[in-house]
């Protein structure tokens, strides 16, 4: 797992760029939603300074909070209605893939503090290895990392790393079994 940082304020330029990019996600993102507009989706990725390999998939219902701190490999998704709050770094190597409805969050409130008063923004960087995939409306914390080839399952809630070729499912993820047996 990543070790978490706090963010105590978020600047003004930066306020100015994800709104920038909202009324582009929403203008000239979004409303292309084929296959014939992918590498127009791309091109508005890497504009806003997202590191995406032209052989990338990004679906046009997807949601990119910041595209400056999303890193895609060949080959990678990002599927239908997937919502990628990326405060700080998400990766998915080659090949991985993020089916619909999934959510990668990066960013959260620490718990605990006298009082539970809410504290300063905590981030942490989420990284998918080659051919990991995490399945239908999975949620993946901050801090993560899904190893090689894993496989998150269904509507499971992934708090700790998972293993290269190991599948997970379940709240709070569990191991089911290895791809290796």
């Amino acid at each position: 797992m990543y070790p978490k940082q706090t963010i105590g304020h978020v600047t003004l330029g930066n306020k100015v760029q994800r709104a920038l990019w909202g009324v582009v996600r929403l203008c000239l993102f979004r409303p292309f939603g084929t296959k014939v507009f992918r590498l127009w989706r791309i091109a508005l990725l890497k504009l806003f300074g997202a590191d995406v390999a032209w052989s990338a998939e990004v679906y046009a219902s997807a949601k990119v909070w910041v595209p400056w701190l999303l890193t895609m490999g060949r080959g990678a998704c990002v599927g239908p209605h997937v919502i990628v709050y990326n405060q700080a770094r998400v990766t998915l190597d080659d090949d991985a893939c993020l089916s619909q409805y999934a959510y990668v969050c990066t960013a959260g409130h620490e718990t605990g503090t006298p009082n539970n008063a809410r504290t300063g923004l905590v981030v942490a960087p989420v990284r998918f290895e080659k051919g990991a995939w995490a399945g239908t409306r999975a949620f993946i914390n901050m801090g993560v990392t899904i190893g090689e080839g894993a496989v998150v399952g269904a509507c499971a809630c992934v708090f700790k790393d998972v293993a290269p070729r190991t599948v997970v499912g379940g709240n709070p993820a569990v191991v089911i079994r290895s791809l290796d047996q």
